[in-house]
């Protein structure tokens, strides 16, 4: 056979469209308790085209559907997910949803395996927001939604910021996705970063956090662990239908004014929703003693897009563009501290846009495939201004990427799931900088942060197993992953680096009895060097960097067991984890060097570390409707090469509340945020200047939360701070919000 036939045979295997079914399926969703329709309750069978919504009725039809036997997924805010399997020659069903008080470990992630699987089932632990948490809580910023979550710590450095911590590590050591796209890129730095916070809160769906693990299935950077961020995805209907919802947000002190309109159309083909958004952030208003923080205020502008399209049986086509800007956020400690007449991020600007084609096939190696191709741009100016200086220091940062993933999902039987891929990003940087003297007007141009025209390429191929038995569960996979940087420097020469990394992760999940579960697993992990690491001149945080490109990659290797709990009414995780840290890349001060009056120093791979912990959380329904949860957290960090207490390591943490949920769509909650002191610090703790020499006071939070939902109105509102406490979160440069109100109004249409 002729390598042409050879070609025309696989794509005619792959791409022929599928046999037309004729099988119609039609239904009713009901509330298991008020037995009241529910409308807009998503219909799908998972792993084909086929989907639509049910009407304001509770109605829904499926045309076209296989007459065979399958599953249907049936999913809805605040209910609990069903799969119920239809048999041949069922043509008409009745659901009824029963409401989903409790959340933890009940639900399906994506994150883990890159395709849907059940929480409870895998070695990993995750932490999930769900739809539910984030229309309640209504986060000001993306960040500010992970406050509290379990496994998560966050950190501050600005109003305009919020980085956070899994298993002690950020900014480059804990990877970002979006909608399953990095967003990390070649010019993430080494510590805290505000780039979560150019994402639109109100445009999200579910935050998925996996601790630990992530370098297999999604590369470099996930030592820490992965938060992927998933937005709103347009679902199809049978009929033709136009959709919309506007949101209001005020909060007191003259914190914040949001306002976001989504529109949107579905059919049986086409399923479109876009939104555009506006928020004013007034400046920060800390607890007693502190008051208003200014500057921290800042405006931010976002709109985004989503399209689906059904091109046949097989073949559905997602199409998604995001733009977020905010103007003048300024770095409230520089100012206060280091004497700025200002400093600021100006803009801040984030743009992804992917085309996403996935083909289901049903065939044992060949379940289906999904192709994203996408593109991303993070600019970044930075504009400050010392008080006795005339220059002015205008500075910009551009990362274009650009990426290609392909996956493929087999089923080779019935206990083993395969998913494999393909991975190439491609990394641009555009630096510059202006130095201008205010009096006379006069423009320098000089080095930007990083080499202009720095590029760093990666191509990757990972599998991903998981075998499925009657009470064992095994996973396992591995990846390799190859880089190109260059650095095109003009004072130290072009260098070019070919950095590579092969790693692999091994679970077991065992259930003693069918509601308990052990787990344990071992995952390898590897950051590779960036153009941040090799190729920063400039002032960072409290220091003066300099380029060094001889770095290698980053390695990790964890070990953890635990164990999951999950019955009608409770629900618990408990896991202890072990990370050791080799070949880290840190900072080395330069001798007694200054530039312009900062220490000098150069990032090098001279530091070996452990950090370990345990994270504990629960939930309990302990009368009907009503819940009650906690977490805590602890984590302890070394820096071994360095005797000394490894960099801006979280301190024992805590989060317990009561809610209240009632199947009229009504909620109460009181909630408590705990955080004990944290005087472990490492050398450059206590150079930090955001950080006070003794640490880090400990601190409580109360917060009361509210909302009622009727027909297309959705009110909330949160009482935080009750007690007006004066803290801030360790490592942060701003304080947290002192006491005070928000109120939000959503109205659906």
């Amino acid at each position: 056979m002729s390598l042409r036939s050879l070609l025309s045979y696989i794509l005619l295997a792959v791409f022929l469209p599928a046999i037309a079914w004729s099988q119609t399926l039609t239904g009713t969703v009901r509330d298991q308790q008020t037995q009241r329709p529910l409308a807009g309750v998503t219909i799908r069978i998972p792993e084909t085209t086929y989907g639509t919504l049910t009407n304001e009725e509770g109605r829904f039809e499926l045309r076209k559907v296989p007459a065979g036997r399958y599953s249907l997924q049936i999913r809805s805010v605040g209910y609990q997910t069903l799969e119920p399997v239809i048999e041949p020659g069922q043509e008409s069903l009745v659901i009824d949803l029963p409401p989903a008080i409790i959340q933890l470990n009940q639900l399906t992630v994506v994150t883990t395996q890159r395709t849907e699987t059940p929480d409870f089932l895998r070695p990993e632990m995750t932490t999930i927001l769900t739809p539910r948490d984030l229309q309640q809580r209504t986060a000001r910023t993306v960040p500010e939604a992970l406050l509290g979550a379990t496994g998560v710590w966050l950190q501050k450095t600005n109003h305009g910021g919020g980085s956070p911590f899994v298993r002690g590590l950020t900014g480059q050591q804990t990877l970002l996705l979006v909608d399953g796209i990095r967003l990390n890129n070649a010019t993430f730095r080494s510590g805290p970063n505000q780039y979560l916070n150019t994402i639109d809160p109100q445009s999200l769906e579910q935050i998925e956090v996996v601790r630990s693990t992530g370098s297999v299935a999604y590369g470099s950077d996930a030592i820490g662990g992965v938060i992927n961020v998933l937005t709103k995805t347009p679902q199809f209907s049978e009929e033709g239908t136009f959709s919309g919802n506007t949101f209001f947000k005020a909060m007191t002190h003259g914190m914040e004014l949001t306002n976001r309109t989504e529109l949107g159309y579905s059919s049986s083909s086409v399923a479109v929703q876009g939104g555009l958004a506006y928020r004013m952030f007034g400046d920060l208003v800390a607890g007693k003693g502190l008051g208003r923080q200014s500057p921290t205020g800042y405006n931010q502008v976002s709109g985004d897009l989503k399209a689906r399209f059904r091109l046949s049986n097989r073949y559905t086509l997602t199409a998604a563009y995001q733009n977020l800007r905010q103007d003048s956020v300024p770095v409230y400690h520089k100012v206060r501290l280091e004497n700025f007449r200002y400093n600021q991020f100006n803009p801040q600007r984030r743009q992804l846009g992917y085309l996403r084609l996935e083909g289901f096939y049903n065939y044992r190696w060949l379940q289906s495939v999904q192709v994203t191709a996408s593109w991303q741009r993070q600019t970044e100016g930075r504009q400050s201004q010392k008080n006795d200086s005339p220059t002015a220091v205008l500075e910009r940062d551009e990362t274009t990427t650009q990426g290609l993933t392909v996956l493929a999902l087999s089923e080779p039987t019935s206990f083993w799931q395969i998913r494999s891929g393909i991975e190439v990003y491609s990394d641009f940087v555009r630096s510059s900088r202006i130095d201008r003297n205010t009096q006379t007007g006069a423009e320098t141009a000089k080095r930007g942060l990083y080499p202009d025209r720095a590029t760093m390429n990666s191509l990757a191929a990972f599998t991903l197993h998981t075998l499925t038995f009657d009470r064992l569960t095994l996973t396992g996979g591995g990846r390799y992953n190859t880089y190109q940087i260059t650095i095109p420097e003009q004072t130290l020469g072009k260098s070019t680096i070919s950095p590579s990394a092969l790693v692999g992760n091994v679970g077991a999940s065992y259930a003693v009895v069918p509601q308990v579960r052990v787990v344990a697993s071992v995952q390898s992990a590897f950051r590779a060097p960036n153009i941040d690491d090799m190729g920063t001149l400039g002032i960072v945080d409290f220091r003066y960097e300099t380029p060094n490109s001889n770095l290698e990659p980053e390695r990790s290797l964890n070990t953890e067991a635990g164990v999951k709990v999950r019955t009608g009414r409770f629900s618990a995780s408990v896991l202890g984890y072990y990370t050791r840290l080799t070949n880290f890349i840190s900072r080395v001060r330069m001798g007694r060097d200054s530039i312009q009056g900062y220490p000098v120093y150069l990032k090098q791979n001279s530091a070996e570390a452990f950090i370990r912990g345990l994270e504990t959380e629960a939930e309990w329904e302990f009368a009907r409707n009503w819940l009650a949860y906690g977490s805590l957290v602890y984590t302890y960090g070394q820096n071994v090469t360095a005797n000394e207490p490894f960099r801006r390591i979280p301190p024992l943490n805590s989060r317990m509340g009561v809610t209240y949920q009632s199947p009229a769509s009504f909620w109460v909650r009181a909630e408590v945020l705990l955080a004990g002191a944290q005087t472990r610090l490492a050398k450059g703790d206590m150079d930090d200047n955001r950080i006070g020499k003794s640490g880090t006071p400990g601190w409580q939070v109360v917060n009361l939360n509210g909302g009622y939902q009727w027909r297309s109105f959705m009110v909330s509102a949160e009482l935080q701070n009750l007690f007006n406490e004066a803290y801030r979160t360790h490592g942060s440069g701003v304080a947290g919000t002192g006491r005070s109100a928000w109120l939000a109004v959503q109205y659906r249409f």
